[in-house]
């Protein structure tokens, strides 16, 4: 493995904030400092911290930023599930979102479980 870029992970956070972004941008103008700010700033936090967590020197640290993601996750998530139930996202995008955020979420808890458990011989 090359950096953090090869990481299914990664490439799937990747398209889910690209997702959550182009979703915002459907949102109403008057929601410019609630929910169309806050939903982009959460969903672009899990790439950027499963990257960060995968250029630290250790495990622990590592498994750490996977955790930050997790709740990243969670928040993305959550607002998401809001901007559907007030009416401002389309129920069948935020669907999408969620099926994604899932698979993603999924993913992290396996990484997660597997950074915290030793190493095996396999492991970098």
């Amino acid at each position: 493995m090359k950096g953090y870029r090869d990481l299914l992970v990664w490439q799937k956070a990747m398209d889910l904030a690209q997702g959550v972004y182009k979703a915002a941008r459907q949102l109403p103008r008057e929601e410019q400092y609630r929910l169309t700010s806050q939903l982009p700033r959460a969903a672009a936090s899990v790439p950027a911290s499963i990257a960060e967590g995968y250029q630290r020197g250790t495990r622990k640290d590592h498994a750490n930023f996977i955790s930050i993601a997790r709740g990243s996750l969670a928040e993305t998530e959550t607002f998401v599930m809001l901007a559907s139930r007030v009416g401002l996202l389309p129920e069948p995008k935020a669907a999408s979102i969620l099926d994604l955020a899932d698979e993603v979420s999924r993913m992290l808890y396996s990484l997660r479980r597997r950074l915290s458990s030793p190493p095996s011989r396999s492991d970098p």
